[in-house]
């Protein structure tokens, strides 16, 4: 039976694309990490010729990810290899930590503040530090101060480590008489949730139709599957890699991003096998089928299926 014209997975399909070089990295993330990091450049064509991305766009958009030094090349006889090099690597799993990280736990009232000394990083080195503390969700308080109520320590130490004893952090509760509208006032300017939020609710616009029509279909078409699990973690991780992970207690009542994550893990459960078996049927390396998924795959979102 044809689908209606209004079908939400047309309709999803229908939306702007994504970068290239974006969806195939999403890929990289979602459908190849797990299964060794490796892929033929075939198979990496085939993946994302349902989503709409030509030949010649994956090659050109895969050659700038090597250049890049996210991706590593390598040719067996007329094959080309595509592998995540470690710095892709860590970006995946850094990515992965963030997206399947068990809820918050209560904050204990505990900030941690970074201060780049004047002169003690070039200019380049300085904004590239300021960048990659933003990336893992601070916000900044002025010049170069940053702060975040409940970091990731090891990413924060991880980052720190090239910096040397140049970049003083610190570790602390506010004076007790410090009323919560100084709190209120440092999130909203330390961090854009505004448009965080509207982004969120984009989110949940697009995939909650999707999430119903789902529901109706007893079985889902492994390709179909797989196109919406990508496309939803893509969208999924464009957000959520700009959301700082504040604590609840610091976050508006009717926070979207709690509704985005519900949605995020019911919908990927319920097209996880499908896709899975599209990705075991198309992903090859040079030497043959891809390995089948790591343990720890089975553990995203605490527990897709059993393994």
């Amino acid at each position: 039976m044809p689908r209606p014209k209004d079908d939400p997975f047309d309709v999803l399909l229908a939306r702007p694309s994504p970068k290239a070089k974006s969806l195939i990295f999403t890929v990289y993330g979602d459908a190849i990490s797990h299964r060794g990091g490796n892929a033929a450049l075939g198979s990496v064509i085939a993946l994302l010729a349902p989503l709409g991305v030509n030949e010649r766009t994956v090659r050109t958009s895969m050659h700038r990810l090597a250049v890049e030094g996210w991706l590593q090349p390598r040719a067996s006889g007329r094959r080309s290899d595509y592998r995540l090099t470690e710095s892709g690597a860590r970006r995946v799993d850094a990515a992965h930590e963030r997206i399947y990280r068990p809820q918050q736990r209560p904050w204990d009232g505990q900030w941690t503040i970074v201060a780049l000394g004047l002169g003690a990083l070039d200019a380049a080195a300085r904004q590239r530090l300021l960048r990659e503390l933003g990336w893992i969700g601070f916000g900044r308080l002025d010049g170069g101060v940053l702060l975040h109520p409940d970091p990731d320590e090891e990413a924060l130490r991880a980052l720190l480590a090239e910096s040397g004893p140049r970049v003083l952090v610190l570790r602390g509760a506010a004076a007790a008489w410090v009323g919560a509208d100084v709190f209120e006032s440092l999130v909203q300017e330390g961090w854009d949730t505004a448009r965080l939020a509207a982004d969120y609710e984009a989110f949940l616009a697009d995939f909650r139709p999707l999430w119903l029509a789902l529901q109706r279909e007893e079985a889902i078409a492994p390709e179909r599957a797989f196109v919406v699990r990508t496309l939803l973690m893509h969208d999924y991780r464009r957000v959520l890699l700009r959301d700082p992970m504040l604590p609840d207690e610091l976050m508006p009542r009717g926070w979207p991003g709690a509704a985005a994550r519900a949605l995020c893990r019911t919908l990927s459960r319920r097209v996880e096998a499908a896709a899975e078996r599209h990705v075991e049927a198309v992903l090859e390396t040079a030497e043959g089928p891809a390995p089948p998924p790591a343990g720890s795959y089975f553990e995203r979102f605490g527990g897709l299926r059993s393994a």
